[in-house]
């Protein structure tokens, strides 16, 4: 280990499902190196489908919960990763903030159909967001 982890914040409207993966996927792929975390500027509660999307790659997010971007004030994060628009929009500015990164995902939240069209979709969603993480984080 060199040095100490830095501190990623993932920010999504609901932290309920974009967020929540990241913060699940980057711990997974990258824990030796940094230290995962989200909130949501509306927290509300955690998406089942995110959930069960992140278990068939061997994730547990089950044990999430939807937080505050209050509960972390003061705290030093070094990059601080919009994952929708409306988060970017509505944190323009986290203090105690290194690098903010913006990368807008569809929001699962907002998808219609049947469980499994819908759990199609989230996959689909997360797939995305593990692929921006490594291409992002797997050399910083």
């Amino acid at each position: 280990m060199h040095g100490k982890k830095k501190k990623v914040l993932f920010i999504c409207t609901h932290n309920a499902a974009r967020s929540q993966m990241a913060e699940g996927l980057l711990r997974a792929l990258y824990g030796d190196r940094y230290e995962a975390c989200s909130a949501g500027t509306q927290p509300s509660k955690i998406n089942p489908h995110a959930v069960k999307a992140m278990d068939e790659i061997g994730i547990d997010i089950s044990s999430h919960r939807s937080k505050s971007l209050e509960e972390l004030r003061g705290k030093k994060i070094d990059y601080v990763v919009t994952v929708c628009d409306q988060a970017k929009e509505a944190c323009p500015f986290f203090p105690g903030a290194g690098t903010y990164l913006h990368q807008s995902f569809d929001d699962p939240s907002q998808f219609q159909g049947t469980n499994d069209e819908i759990l199609a979709r989230v996959r689909q969603v997360r797939n995305e967001i593990k692929n921006w993480i490594e291409e992002t984080f797997s050399k910083k």
